[in-house]
């Protein structure tokens, strides 16, 4: 199933791996991965995780406090936020539809 983008979501993630890499030289790119096998695993089964609202579903990482939050339309994923979980909860509620 192909997977896209909000563009905030983008943002947020380019964000999170800068982060990270300043931190940490390195660890940005392991964060990086660590959404990559995320994704991978959301393209292959997109209803394995619990929904989070009416319209939406969380992905949470393992080893970062970030979870993808995604909902499903009929031929793709789209992306709403790549959430830090220990910051406001459903910030990014406005931006579904």
């Amino acid at each position: 199933m192909k997977i896209k983008f909000l563009e905030i979501a983008q943002i947020e993630l380019d964000e999170a791996i800068s982060y990270y890499n300043y931190e940490m030289p390195g660890l940005g790119d392991a964060f990086f991965t660590e959404i990559l096998n995320a994704l991978d695993r959301l393209g292959k089964f997109p209803e394995a995780w619990q929904p989070f609202s009416k319209r939406t579903r969380r992905c949470q990482l393992r080893r970062f406090p970030y979870g993808i939050i995604y909902q499903i339309l009929e031929n793709e994923i789209i992306v709403v936020a790549i959430a830090n979980l220990h910051r406001k909860p459903e910030y990014w509620g406005n931006r579904i539809q």
